[in-house]
């Protein structure tokens, strides 16, 4: 089993940051990547950016490349997701995840993970 934990979400005025972090625990060989995914009122759950451990390749959904930045730190076991320049439409709660994903794969095309933490609220206002 692989337990996670988000922090970080609040609320901030458009254009603003926030960087959410994510600590996982438990059986890590069972996993070799992590992925933000969030979830709006009323929509679908969209895959946000994801990582993989060994060399750190990243990739994002189109809506948030050149603004926000996943990256993973071996040392404290924690993923983090640095949000730049902040939109209305970027409000939701934002899920940590984790699972062993096939090299290579987009985010866009993943639809779920084995492993969740229970999310953290991500509010921006105009």
């Amino acid at each position: 089993q692989v337990q996670l934990v988000e922090s970080g979400g609040d609320s901030v005025q458009a254009g603003g940051s926030l960087r959410l972090s994510c600590v996982v625990s438990g059986n890590m060989y069972s996993i070799n990547s992590m992925a933000w995914f969030r979830q709006a009122p009323g929509k679908e759950r969209e895959g946000v950016a994801l990582i993989y451990f060994d060399a750190g390749n990243t990739n994002y959904a189109d809506s948030v490349k050149g603004r926000f930045s996943i990256s993973y730190n071996n040392a404290k076991k924690t993923t983090y997701l640095q949000m730049d320049s902040l939109k209305p439409e970027d409000s939701g709660m934002y899920y940590c995840a984790a699972d062993y994903a096939p090299p290579g794969i987009s985010i866009a095309r993943i639809k779920d993970l084995a492993y969740w933490g229970q999310g953290t609220q991500v509010t921006v206002s105009s």
